[in-house]
């Protein structure tokens, strides 16, 4: 199984998306039972909650399956666990590589990295932005592409 962690400050906004985003895309082409698909915030702060309400009016509004999604915090052995480590900032990627440090981790990187249509290197927090239409846009593109080179390096 292939293992993959989208991670944001809170996991309540940015990484949830994505996670319901990428998993809609999974099911799409059929591959449940070769993907898995997981986020956590390097925050503790919104623990136990589901996602935020700006997230989960896009993701409605898209017809996106979110149910049962709880705000976790990232651990240790997620960094070993996942095969895939995407962070949405600059920032989630600093804090995660200083948590590594010299462990062997899964691929650690930013979903922006993945995408064929944006030039921003980091997905904005709407937590602080409002701007849930554009995070949206950014993370599809962002999670097409993750998918794409998923695919291509696990030949599936």
């Amino acid at each position: 199984m292939i293992r993959v962690l989208f991670v944001c400050l809170g996991n309540i906004c940015r990484s949830p998306m994505a996670e319901a985003v990428l998993k809609k895309l999974i099911r799409e082409e059929g591959l449940e039972e070769k993907i898995e698909v997981d986020s956590a915030g390097t925050g503790s702060w919104h623990t136990g909650s589901e996602p935020h309400e700006g997230t989960r009016a896009i993701l409605d509004k898209y017809d996106i399956d979110y149910s049962g999604m709880a705000a976790r915090t990232i651990n240790k052995a997620d960094l070993t666990r996942f095969q895939y480590i995407i962070c949405m900032d600059a920032e989630n990627l600093g804090n995660l590589h200083r948590m590594a440090g010299f462990q062997k981790t899964g691929f650690i990187g930013r979903l922006m990295d993945f995408a064929e249509n944006q030039e921003n290197a980091d997905v904005p927090d709407p937590y602080f932005t409002g701007n849930f239409d554009e995070v949206y846009e950014m993370v599809t593109d962002g999670c097409k592409g993750l998918l794409k080179t998923i695919k291509d390096e696990n030949n599936l």
